[in-house]
């Protein structure tokens, strides 16, 4: 159905053209009615056309990789969208839901080359539209950026973790075995061979015995702490690891969704052409 020009000039879009040129557009363009809750196109799908509204709003959304929807905009009346893919013949970055009943005019790419090549204002338009998404959408990244587990883990660690994680390193070594074998050595070395005045714990060597069970307890407690930084680790890695599965598996229910779309449309106009064959054939 051809749009009336008197509609075009309701649009800030083509407020810049005159009567003439709205009604030269009007000639090509499409008005288009959605009901509320209709899903007007999925992201993934070819973008074959943009929309202005004349009436009503539209969510414009993805979901995340929680499976959570995030509502980039809500056009509205004077608003378009859908132009992205237009601009870069990609498939749709996103999903448009007329959140009441909508009426808009559908532009082709045909009729957006056209109106960009006569009038280059539109493109700034446009534009500007375009930046106003990519800041919203910078601000979600932002947000919603990936998680790295030892970065994250990290950033939370105190000089007392810090220290807790170097001595149970430590204490797990070559090194650190090498240096109380030597210890050990020269104690109970001296304490048995030296002159008896000089020696400072003869045998059965108590105070090394103290010492030794102090370093224990000591060390027993800073591995735990350790042990708890780990844990704590372990289930920021489970989480992520979940984050991912959960992303995967609502990749694969789009895809299913999708493939019942095609299927559905596939079908729909199979059984147009049967029907224009067997009216054909009568």
């Amino acid at each position: 159905m051809a749009t009336d020009a008197a509609l075009l000039a309701e649009v800030p879009l083509f407020q810049f053209l005159d009567d003439d040129e709205r009604a030269d557009l009007a000639a090509s363009l499409d008005e288009v009615h959605f009901a509320a809750g209709h899903l007007i196109f999925s992201a993934g799908d070819p973008g074959d056309a943009m929309y202005v509204i004349r009436s009503g709003e539209v969510e414009i959304f993805f979901k995340d990789n929680t499976g959570n929807t995030i509502v980039l905009e809500r056009p509205g009346p004077g608003d378009f969208f859908g132009e992205l893919s237009m601009l870069d013949r990609g498939s749709r970055s996103a999903s448009a839901l007329a959140h009441t009943d909508v009426e808009a005019l559908r532009v082709d790419q045909a009729d957006l080359d056209q109106l960009v090549r006569s009038h280059p204002q539109a493109s700034l338009d446009m534009l500007s539209a375009m930046g106003r998404r990519l800041r919203v959408t910078s601000e979600l990244l932002r947000h919603t950026a990936a998680r790295n587990v030892n970065q994250e883990v990290e950033e939370h660690r105190s000089l007392i973790d810090r220290a807790a994680d170097w001595i149970a390193a430590f204490s797990g070594s070559i090194p650190f075995l090498g240096l109380h074998v030597l210890w050990f050595a020269v104690w109970i070395g001296w304490n048995s061979l030296a002159p008896e005045a000089s020696r400072f714990d003869p045998f059965p060597y108590g105070l090394l015995t103290m010492t030794v069970s102090l370093e224990a307890i000591i060390l027993s407690v800073f591995v735990l702490l350790s042990q708890n930084r780990q844990i704590e680790k372990d289930r920021v890695r489970a989480d992520v690891e979940y984050d991912v599965n959960l992303k995967a598996e609502l990749e694969i229910m789009q895809l299913h969704e999708k493939v019942d779309r095609l299927t559905a449309d596939v079908l729909s106009r199979l059984a147009a052409i049967e029907k224009g064959v067997g009216g054909a054939r009568r």
